[in-house]
Parts: structure tokens; sequence; C-alpha cells
């Protein structure tokens, strides 16, 4: 029985482990010691990787701390809660302290990475991170005495 070769589903399937790789590599557990967790959106931007964390209503200069040790870049603070209010209905908003950890290639220092905060996001750079997979060479064939250029000449 013949099968059909469909590319889409190829694509699709390499789509998806890709996502999986880069998921696995990039995230590592994490540990959040409340119930706020800063939502993370990764890109690639050329060579580097961008992380970008909403942070709104933290002081990124006191409650933040960037950390780059053994492979692991590591983003922790916490937001604090106002003072407690009379007449407090609902309260929907988390504070408390957060984690987040991201496993870093081999050879990535903390001169690597850059951070920025504006507007209640926090952007960290991470510089040099995507390797890109050498161009291929073509390979001279030699044969007996002359070469494979000798003989197309």
């Amino acid at each position: 029985m013949a099968t059909r070769f469909d590319p889409f589903t190829a694509l699709s399937r390499m789509d998806r482990d890709f996502d999986e790789l880069v998921r696995r590599t990039w995230t590592g557990p994490q540990q959040v010691r409340s119930g706020f967790v800063p939502p993370v959106e990764m890109i690639v931007e050329g060579d580097d990787v961008v992380l970008r964390l909403e942070l709104p209503g933290i002081d990124p200069f006191n409650d933040v701390e960037i950390e780059v040790q053994s492979r692991k870049l590591t983003i922790r603070g916490e937001r604090r809660a106002p003072e407690q209010r009379d007449g407090v209905l609902v309260r929907e908003l988390r504070y408390g302290a957060f984690q987040r950890e991201f496993a870093l290639p081999e050879g990535i220092s903390d001169e690597a990475v850059e951070a920025t905060y504006d507007q209640g996001m926090l952007t960290v750079q991470v510089k040099g991170v995507v390797r890109r997979p050498p161009e291929p060479k073509k390979i001279a064939i030699r044969g007996g005495k002359k070469t494979h250029e000798e003989i197309t000449q």
C-alpha cells in the first residue's frame, strides 16, 4: 500500500518538534513562591534571544534581581501589596514574590545579558545565543592525477 507524502503535515510536525526543543532548552523548572507569575515572551532577534516580562506595578530598581550562574538566567522579584484598605470588595490582582529561571547554552556569561525596563515591561536581551550552522562548503574530488576542477575546465 502506497502512502502519500504530505509536506504540510511534515512541516507542521517539524514546527511542533522545534517549539518543544526550544521550550525544553530555554525554560527550566518554574519556582513560584506565591500566586504571582509574570507572563513572559521569548523571541529571537538575529543572534540574540530577547525575553520580555510583564511587571506592572513593580519598582524594577528595588524589587527585581537578574542573575546569571551555572548556565542559568534567574529573574526574581516581588510585587508588593498596597496597604490594606477598608472597603475592598474584590481583589483579583496578585501580589508576592516570583522567580523565573531559563537555561542558558554553554559559554554564555553575565556580560552577554542586558536588561531594560519601560512602562511595566522588563526586557532582558541575551546576546550571541543563536548559533547558526556554517554554510556548506564544496570539497574538490581528486581522482588519479587530476582534480575534479581540472577535468571540468
